[in-house]
This record gives C-alpha cells, sequence and structure tokens, in this order.
C-alpha cells in the first residue's frame, strides 16, 4: 500500500474467501495502515479484486448519509491529519496507530453537497499534478538516458584486431591495465579489526552509497591493499553491483574492489568508463548467470576496454564533467519542481478542510501547475 495505489499481483491469497467474510473489502472501504514503516497510510477501495484485509489494517466505513468515503480519503492525506498520527506513533510503546486513536480524530464535515464539491475540485486539481509530476520524472529520465547515450558514443570508439588503430587508440582487457585489490573480509561471529572508533571506517557498500560511517577497522593489522585513499576508484562487486566511487578514504569492504589503473589509464577516463551503459550491461548480465550474483576478479579482467593517447582521456574526462553537472542541474530543478507541487498540494488540501478551497483557486494554480 504505497502512495495510493495497490500493487494487487504481490498480495497473498487465502485459501477459501467464505471463512474470511467479515473481512472481505467492498466498494467505500477506507483501509488503513495501524504499525510497520506504512503507519497512516491509507487507500480508498474503488474496484478490488475479491479482497480481505490483513491484521495490521483497521478498516474505516463512513456512513454515506454523513460523510463521503472519498472526502475522508481525502482527509487521510492532510497535513492536519498527519500531525495527530504522527503525535499518536510517537506516543506509542509499539509506534503504531490504533483504532481507538482513530476514532477519536476530528474531522470538519460540511453538507454533503459541499463534499461532493470538494471531492470534484481535489480530483481534478490532483490529476493536474500527478499529470505534472510524471511528465518532470519522465524529464528526468529523458535526460538521464541522452546522458548515458552520449557515454556509449565516447566510448564505443572501433579499434582494429591489432589492438591498435590510425588515432592512437588502443584496446586492452581490463586486466592488462589495471590491478585489483579486494576489500577487508569480516569474520561475521568474532568480528575481528572491527573497534569502537578509529580513523579508518569500514566502507560497505551502504556507506559508499550514503557516505556514512557506521563501523570501524584497527589502525594495526588490516591487509594493507585493503585501504583506499581520496584519488582510489572503488567497484561494488556483489549485492548493488556494478557501482562506481572515488573520494572515500577508509578500509574497504570485502563486497567491493579497489581498481589501480597503469599510468597509461586516466583513472579519470577509466571512472566513467566503467559507469557507461554498455559495460554496466555486460557485468550485470555475467552477475545474474551465477548462483549468487557477483563480479569475481576474474570476469572483470577478461572485459576489453578501448582507450586513445592519455591527453584525450582527460580531454574526453572534461567533456563528460560538463555533461554531468548539465544533468545534475538539470534533476535539482526538476526536483524542485517536484517539490513544489507536492508542496502546492498540501496547500489545496490544507484549504479544503478549513473551508477556504474555491472553483477560483484552483483555477488560479491551473497556470502554476502546468509550468
Amino acid at each position: 500500500m504505497q502512495d495510493g495505489n495497490v500493487d494487487w499481483s504481490t498480495v497473498p491469497t487465502c485459501p477459501k474467501l467464505d471463512d474470511f467474510q467479515k473481512y472481505e473489502l467492498k466498494y467505500g472501504d477506507i483501509v488503513f495502515a495501524r504499525t510497520g514503516a506504512t503507519t497512516g497510510k491509507s487507500y480508498l477501495i474503488k474496484s478490488p479484486p475479491k479482497a480481505v484485509f490483513a491484521s495490521y489494517l483497521i478498516r474505516v466505513q463512513t456512513e454515506i448519509e454523513k460523510i463521503l468515503p472519498e472526502f475522508l480519503y481525502l482527509f487521510f492525506q492532510s497535513d492536519s491529519y498527519w500531525k495527530v498520527v504522527e503525535a499518536g506513533i510517537s506516543g506509542s510503546a509499539q509506534g503504531g496507530f490504533n483504532a481507538k486513536k482513530l476514532g477519536n480524530l476530528q474531522i470538519p464535515i460540511p453538507t454533503l453537497p459541499e463534499q461532493k464539491q470538494i471531492v470534484a475540485l481535489l480530483d481534478k486539481a490532483f490529476a493536474a499534478i500527478d499529470q505534472a509530476q510524471a511528465n518532470i520524472e519522465k524529464n528526468i529520465e529523458n535526460a538521464k538516458e541522452l546522458f548515458q547515450s552520449k557515454l556509449n558514443e565516447i566510448f564505443s570508439h572501433p579499434s582494429t584486431s591489432s589492438g591498435q588503430d590510425g588515432d592512437g587508440w588502443e584496446e586492452k582487457s581490463l586486466g592488462e591495465v589495471c590491478e585489483l585489490n579486494q576489500g577487508l573480509a569480516i569474520n561475521a561471529k568474532t568480528k575481528h579489526l572491527l573497534v569502537e572508533k578509529s580513523d579508518l571506517p569500514l566502507l560497505r557498500i551502504k556507506d559508499l552509497k550514503n557516505n556514512t560511517e557506521e563501523q570501524y577497522v584497527s589502525e594495526t593489522g588490516y591487509p594493507e591493499k585493503s585501504k583506499v585513499n581520496i584519488g582510489d576508484l572503488i567497484y561494488t562487486r556483489t549485492g548493488s553491483l556494478g557501482l562506481v566511487f572515488r573520494n572515500r578514504q577508509g578500509i574497504l569492504h570485502n563486497n567491493s574492489f579497489k581498481v589501480e589503473p597503469i599510468p597509461e589509464l586516466s583513472k579519470n577516463y577509466l571512472f566513467w568508463w566503467l559507469q557507461h551503459e554498455a559495460f554496466t550491461n555486460i557485468i550485470i548480465g555475467l552477475a545474474s548467470k551465477a548462483a549468487q550474483p557477483d563480479i569475481t576478479h576474474k570476469l572483470f579482467k577478461k572485459q576489453i576496454i578501448n582507450y586513445p593517447s592519455f591527453e584525450e582521456q582527460e580531454r574526453f574526462y572534461d567533456i563528460i564533467e560538463n555533461l554531468n553537472l548539465e544533468l545534475k542541474n538539470l534533476e535539482e530543478h526538476y526536483n524542485q519542481k517536484h517539490a513544489n507541487l507536492e508542496e502546492l498540494k498540501k496547500s489545496i488540501l490544507q484549504k479544503a478542510f478549513s473551508g477556504e478551497l474555491t472553483k477560483q483557486l484552483i483555477m488560479d494554480n491551473e497556470e502554476l501547475i502546468m509550468k
């Protein structure tokens, strides 16, 4: 139950619905998550398959002559509602929100005609906002695809079977031009070499992705080749495989390895070459054939890399960095627009439940939504 939707294909089944009839979901029911990571999220049942709700959900059924389920569901998206839920969660030993707390919620209830008008206005506004946000996500996706196509274009230079062409491009295996150094394997039981605090953070994949430090390695006794410095390239070999990092310092975990190129191969060039789509697809394809998705040193070293003179490598790096900066700026711009639309949605909801929502307000915001 995420973002107002349910992926029914992921929902487990019961042997016989007859055994659970009192839990059967019907049109107009609202199910509400009372515990776990989704606490407070709700879903309005409109056209479900035959289904029953699980014990970690609460079903809310409205008295139709007093309150429309669509109106109540919209209230469950408002800031006023979420403040009550969050206060209720923080005051619970189990971190949940029970039916009693839900039943005590105070909600403004206008007349049924007013409820219908509010639902219609919000449906129209939210449909426009959702479409605008979908367009933003598509634009970001298109920008990333364009960036990757530029990388593929730069790195797909043809070379002859002799290993060198007239433009000075070389074709080598990664094993010929790179040395790989494995990260430190930590014993699951003894946690050897781990200490409470040191100047050597253990760099697991989650730490590399989130730029965090949670575990530390003793400053003596570790394999020297597992240590990484700012200029070193890191490649993840299992789990979230195929990710490339640099500008990190510490002891590399066993789920990654350090890639050291020969002097003729620029680290800058290699940093982006390891991330371009054609190479990444090869790596993922090879890993998927293994029982445990993993890229061994042997498989990695077999892959072929094309590269020009060192000066040309650095020139390509500058081009790619500029393209990447443009992409990041574009993403930041689009993400800000996405956030602005979320804030607009909250503002409209707040006005709806404080009696300030009008047709003119929706019309005034239409131009903002579509910009």
